[in-house]
C-alpha cells in the first residue's frame, strides 16, 4: 500500500491552543490516562535534561519528555529560566511536537506552556479526587500566585462546588493581588484571603496547592491541620519531616522519582531513606507501622494505582496526605492529541512547510 504523507506541519499558537482547550475536561482526561498508564495502552520513555546557568546567574534548564497515548506520539519540550520572575514573563514556555503514528513524521507542534500548566492542574485534582473527593473540598491555599496557580484556580472553579475559602500566598504582592482580584471576581461566595505568611494559608485550608519556583523546602507537617492534603507540585516545597512522616505519601511516578537527583524526594530516594511502593522501609522500634519516624519510609502508592482504587490502606479523615507528582509527559501528550484533533476538525493553525 502506497502512503501519500501530508507534506506540512501544523503550528498551533498560544492563543489558538487556550481556545481549543476551552471546555475540556481536563481531569476526567488525566484520570483516563492514569488509568491507561497503568493497563499499558499509554506509556513514557526517559526524560532528558539540560540546566544550565543564564548569563545573569539565574538557574535555568530545558527538559525533553517524550511518551505516547493511544495512538498519539510525541515529547515535550518544556524550558523555564528562575530569572523570568524578575523580568515580568512567565518562568516557562514550552512546545509539544506530535508525531504521525504510521509515517513518524512531525504532525503538529503547539505552544505547550498551556497544555503543561492544565495537565499538571488535573494531575492534582484528580489526586486529590482520588483521596478526599472534590465534593469535599471547601477550603484551599495556593502557595504562589504565577501560571500554575491560574491554571488551577481555572480547574478548581469548575470541579468544587463546595468551596467556601481561599487562601493565597506569594512573595508578590501584586501577583497574590492579582490572583485575589480573579477568584472575587469568578466566585463572589468564597471568602479570599491574602497572606503574607506561607504557615499561615497552609493551616487555614483542609488542601493545599504549592506552585511556586523554591529550590528549597520549608512547609513543615505541623502546618497542616488534620486531615489535611499538600500537593506538592513545585517539589521543593514540603521539608523531609513532611515527606517521611504524612500518614499518606503518593507520588505519580516512582521511576522518575527515584531517577531525579535535583528535587528532595528524589534525593531522599537515591540514599536510600525512601523506598518503593510495596516495599518495606524499616520502622525504629515501636513506631506506627505507616508512620516512619527515624528518617526512613516507603511510599504508599503511585497515583495509577491510586486513581484505580487498587491502594489498600484507609485512609482516615484525621490522616494528613502528602502527593508529590513529579510530572509525566504523557498527559501533555494525551492532552495535546486531544487539541490537535479538535484543530484538525476545525481547521485552525498554520501550515508550515517541512
Amino acid at each position: 500500500m502506497s502512503i501519500d504523507p501530508d507534506t506540512t506541519i501544523r503550528y498551533l499558537t498560544g492563543a489558538e491552543v487556550e481556545e481549543l482547550s476551552r471546555g475540556l475536561r481536563v481531569v476526567d482526561l488525566v484520570r483516563d490516562t492514569l488509568l491507561a498508564f497503568r493497563d499499558g495502552t499509554a506509556g513514557l520513555t526517559p526524560e532528558a535534561a539540560l540546566r544550565w546557568t543564564t548569563p545573569t546567574g539565574a538557574s535555568a534548564r530545558s527538559l525533553i519528555l517524550p511518551g505516547w497515548s493511544g495512538s498519539g506520539y510525541g515529547c515535550k519540550i518544556i524550558n523555564s529560566s528562575l530569572g523570568n520572575h524578575g523580568r515580568g514573563i512567565d518562568r516557562a514556555a514550552g512546545l509539544i511536537v506530535l508525531a504521525d503514528p504510521e509515517t513518524a513524521y512531525p504532525s503538529c507542534v503547539m505552544e505547550g506552556a498551556r497544555i503543561s500548566a492544565l495537565r499538571t492542574a488535573g494531575v492534582s485534582l484528580a489526586a486529590v479526587d482520588a483521596v478526599r473527593g472534590l465534593a469535599t473540598v471547601t477550603s484551599v491555599a495556593l502557595l504562589g500566585c504565577g501560571r500554575q496557580a491560574r491554571a488551577h484556580t481555572e480547574l478548581l472553579l469548575a470541579e468544587c462546588g463546595q468551596l467556601q475559602r481561599v487562601l493565597l500566598f506569594d512573595r508578590d504582592p501584586v501577583a497574590r493581588a492579582h490572583l485575589a482580584a480573579t477568584w472575587r471576581e469568578a466566585a463572589p461566595g468564597v471568602d479570599v484571603r491574602e497572606t503574607a505568611q506561607a504557615r499561615e494559608a497552609v493551616s487555614g485550608a483542609g488542601l493545599t496547592i504549592a506552585a511556586t519556583t523554591t529550590t528549597e523546602a520549608y512547609a513543615e507537617l505541623d502546618w497542616m491541620p488534620a486531615g489535611a492534603t499538600f500537593v506538592n507540585v513545585s517539589l521543593d516545597d514540603a521539608s523531609e519531616e513532611m515527606l517521611l512522616d504524612c500518614d499518606h505519601l503518593f507520588v505519580d511516578s516512582w521511576e522518575l522519582v527515584s531517577g531525579d537527583d535535583h528535587r528532595l524526594l528524589g534525593k531522599l530516594a537515591r540514599s536510600g531513606r525512601v523506598t518503593a511502593p510495596g516495599s518495606a522501609a524499616p520502622a525504629p522500634q515501636g513506631s506506627h507501622p505507616h508512620r516512619r519516624g527515624g528518617g526512613r519510609r516507603a511510599v504508599d502508592a503511585e497515583l495509577p494505582s491510586l486513581v484505580a482504587g487498587r491502594y489498600g490502606r484507609v485512609i482516615e479523615a484525621r490522616h494528613r496526605v502528602v502527593i508529590n507528582p513529579f510530572g509525566m509527559g504523557v498527559h501533555d501528550i494525551a492532552l495535546a492529541d486531544v487539541i490537535h484533533a479538535r484543530a484538525v476538525a476545525a481547521g485552525v493553525g498554520t501550515r508550515l512547510p517541512r
